[in-house]
């Protein structure tokens, strides 16, 4: 995988953005230009858009009111009134914004599903949604308010009204209004839309899809991370390697669970700790022997939904779709968000079971009775001192909030406009709570992981199985202990969880490992 700190520029053509593309763009700041056969496909759409309406066909969104106003003429001259009526009318989002980072990928996936040139819209709206990608111009978006199903309305609303220099936006660190914002950036907002271009902007999954891919980025490294954190772990509890033997896994045959069984192997190569403890026991309990199986299991949901992630990156997802070929204006649902909403979900669902087993692997480091002979709670002076008893405590109550909001949004459905939308996807909900359930998984791990290391300077003192850690499991404790020195008696724990959670945010321990996978 490419990682999106190497990816520069991307040219936006409709067909071939990548998720790490969308995440160079979005979060590092990666130029975008446009292809100019995109340009031309959408110069043709148009044409085709303008003819329909001077030739006064029906054609919903272009001579047609929107929703239960499709049996609604629209007279040609109050056109492009009715599309930036759509934009004025469906900005009715609430809550806090969307981060700056979320809303670029917004941009970047309407601009790219506008590149597909079925959408009827001019090629000045693309470009001006690239200029504002590449000057910093960045609508303010609340987070609530989408059902995922006639595309992203109210979401999508509000980045159209910063098009109109309407709105409010961010630019250089501050919010303000839009129009101010474009000023400020040298961008010439439009005085209106015309047809067909107020569903260009709002019709599609962009906002969802936007949430959630840069999410499921995320998740993928998080679980990568796991994999990383739970070989200290298996240090610190000494456990049994055989487990991981690459022909147990070879023989039930599942990639993710492949995968993680040799990384963990080559995460514990050369560890002496490991090495001298081989045959203490027969088998280890779920949460150190079944690695392989969760966490590969998790490795298989996330290709799964990265696969239909990859699909919807390139989607043209508006309606109606002109296709030029036989002049063709066909209604249709591929603004629906269930294609999403299922798969975001299933994000959810993952990303908890890997604080689930983590916290697990938590509670076996600070119990003496399954820690294999470390200290309770991971003190050496129990009693005036409680030690790590309370890190699992906050582990277990994020996880325990993870499955909670793991619970899918896609089953649940209200109808709207009239219950000529009856039946929604709540696509945009799955995806924001998914990042909720990441946020906490980030943590729990950051807590296994400062566990970890506080149980094998326990183990470590205790002298029996030796001294030495694998190469990785020494790079990643080494880098935990500049910032965080081991708990001889109880301290303020905040600033220590504080600096490691940052580092479990930041990837630099994934630095430390580059060839993990």
């Amino acid at each position: 995988m490419e990682h999106p700190k190497e990816i520069k520029h991307a040219v936006l053509d409709g067909h071939s953005l990548t998720l790490e593309a969308l995440v160079a763009i979005a979060r590092f700041g990666a130029t975008v230009s446009l292809a100019p056969e995109a340009w031309e496909a959408m110069a043709r759409s148009r044409a085709l858009a303008e003819k329909i309406a001077v030739e006064k066909r029906v054609a919903y969104g272009i001579t047609t009111g929107f929703g239960d106003f499709a049996t609604v003429a629209v007279p040609d001259e109050w056109s492009s009134q009715l599309s930036t009526n759509l934009i004025l009318s469906h900005c009715t989002g609430t809550g806090d914004p969307y981060t700056e980072e979320q809303v670029r990928g917004m941009m970047v996936l309407r601009a790219n599903a506008l590149c597909g040139g079925l959408s009827g819209v001019r090629p000045v709206l693309v470009e001006m949604l690239i200029d504002m990608l590449n000057k910093g111009v960045t609508p303010v978006i609340p987070q609530k308010g989408s059902l995922g199903a006639s595309g992203d309305l109210a979401p999508l609303s509000h980045m159209g009204l910063v098009l109109l220099g309407l709105g409010e936006a961010f630019y250089q660190g501050r919010r303000m209004p839009g129009g101010e914002a474009m000023r400020q950036a040298g961008i010439q907002p439009l005085d209106t839309l015309v047809s067909k271009e107020g569903l260009g902007i709002t019709n599609g999954t962009c906002a969802m899809t936007s949430v959630g891919a840069l999410y499921l980025y995320d998740t993928m490294m998080a679980a990568r991370l796991a994999d990383l954190v739970s070989s200290l772990t298996l240090t610190a509890l000494t456990g049994q390697l055989d487990a991981f033997q690459e022909r147990m896994h070879t023989a039930r045959g599942h990639r993710g669970q492949i995968q993680v069984a040799a990384n963990l192997r080559r995460l514990t190569e050369g560890c002496e700790i490991l090495e001298r403890s081989q045959g203490d026991r027969v088998q280890d309990a779920y949460a150190l022997r079944c690695i392989p199986q969760v966490h590969g299991a998790i490795r298989d949901a996330l290709e799964f939904i990265k696969s239909k992630v990859d699909i919807e990156l390139n989607a043209v997802t508006d309606n109606p779709l002109l296709f030029c070929e036989d002049e063709a204006v066909i209604s249709g649902g591929n603004f629906h968000g269930e294609p999403m909403a299922l798969p975001f979900d299933f994000l959810g669902i993952a990303c908890a079971e890997l604080a689930s087993i983590s916290e697990r692997r938590i509670e076996r480091m600070v119990n003496a009775a399954l820690s294999n002979g470390l200290t309770r709670f991971l003190t050496t002076e129990g009693g005036v001192n409680s030690g790590f008893m309370i890190v699992q405590y906050t582990a277990a109550s994020m996880a325990s909030e993870n499955k909670v909001l793991a619970h899918p949004a896609c089953v649940d459905s209200i109808p709207s406009s009239a219950n000529q939308e009856d039946f929604v996807s709540m696509g945009t909900t799955a995806a924001r709570k998914a990042g909720t359930i990441l946020e906490n998984t980030r943590s729990v791990l950051a807590y296994e992981l400062l566990t970890a290391c506080q149980a094998i300077d326990i183990r470590r003192r205790g002298g029996e199985h030796g001294q030495g850690l694998s190469p990785a499991g020494d790079a990643v404790y080494r880098r935990v202990r500049e910032q965080v020195a081991f708990m001889e008696k109880d301290r303020e724990l905040w600033p220590d969880i504080q600096a490691v959670e940052a580092m479990v945010r930041s990837g630099e321990l994934l630095e430390l490992v580059p060839w993990l996978e």
